[in-house]
């Protein structure tokens, strides 16, 4: 299965067009200002004196604005790649060369999922700069990176998804954008849900029933609030057998890995693996 050609030309085409280099540009301004806010006034009133526990709050802001950065960029870049085509009227010709439906999703998704892994990785001063302040392992960072780079995928293949049902770039959009949405505010809302009807019905019990558990495990919000170290939050957690992290490990790749299936099948009028 080659997938080079496609590859290539999705890679470079952003920077020919100086697309890429104003979002990302972009990017950066709107977390690092965001971020250098934070600092200020935090530290305005007493800029002599130092606690740790303002570093890690701006980690977590930090860490916070690029989840939402994410979930606003990931889907977008992802959401009019097949669509695109049909609607410059170039999908027709990808297919009928030497590259299988599959490729041109997994060609499509890496050159994505590269300019977002670039737009990560560009902001690394900025959580260098929280870590000169102390408060803040290295393995926390680390474990932080791998968080968005599972919740970079499941995100992509939303939109790619989307981008082959969809023959129009505006409703993919839209629609990934809203699944997104989903995932991260509807799994919070309905854990909070249940958990108070089940509060209600079984007064005094503190432990959190296991969809309860599992809405947490898997919403980006609450995961990556358990990688800056907060506790449990609504209540004692379930019994089980697997960490919270290997819960949203198994469901995002399972989930992303599905989507792109599907998503190369949509692609498959004429049976080529």
């Amino acid at each position: 299965m080659s997938i080079n050609p496609v590859l290539f030309k999705e890679l470079w085409q952003p920077f020919r067009k100086g697309k890429a280099p104003l979002i990302l540009f972009i990017y950066l301004l709107v977390l690092g200002g965001f971020t250098l806010g934070f600092i200020y006034l935090n530290w305005r009133h007493a800029p002599m004196t130092f606690n740790p526990s303002r570093s890690q709050e701006i980690f977590a802001v930090l860490s916070v604005a690029q989840l939402i950065l994410l979930a606003f960029v990931t889907p977008g870049l992802t959401a009019g790649t097949i669509s695109g085509e049909r609607e410059r009227q170039t999908l027709d010709v990808l297919l009928i060369t030497d590259l299988s439906p599959r490729g041109i999703v997994i060609s499509k998704l890496v050159s994505s999922c590269a300019f977002t892994l670039l737009l990560v990785v560009a902001t690394f001063p900025l959580y260098g700069m929280v870590l000169m302040f102390g408060g803040i392992a290295p393995a926390q960072l680390l474990s932080m990176f791998g968080f968005y780079l599972v919740t970079m995928y499941l995100f992509a293949s939303i939109g790619m998804a989307c981008s082959a049902f969809f023959k129009r770039t505006g409703i993919s959009t839209i629609t990934s954008y809203g699944i997104t949405a989903l995932l991260g505010a509807g799994t919070a809302f309905l854990a909070v849900f249940i958990r108070e009807v089940t509060r209600n019905i079984y007064a005094g019990i503190n432990d959190m029933t296991f969809p309860v558990q599992f809405l947490l495990d898997i919403n980006p919000v609450f995961a990556l609030l358990r990688i800056m170290g907060e506790g449990p939050l609504l209540g004692q957690e379930a019994n089980w057998v697997i960490p919270y992290w290997g819960v949203y490990l198994i469901f995002y790749i399972g989930v992303g890995t599905l989507l792109l299936l599907w998503s190369g099948r949509r692609l498959n009028p004429l049976g080529k693996k």
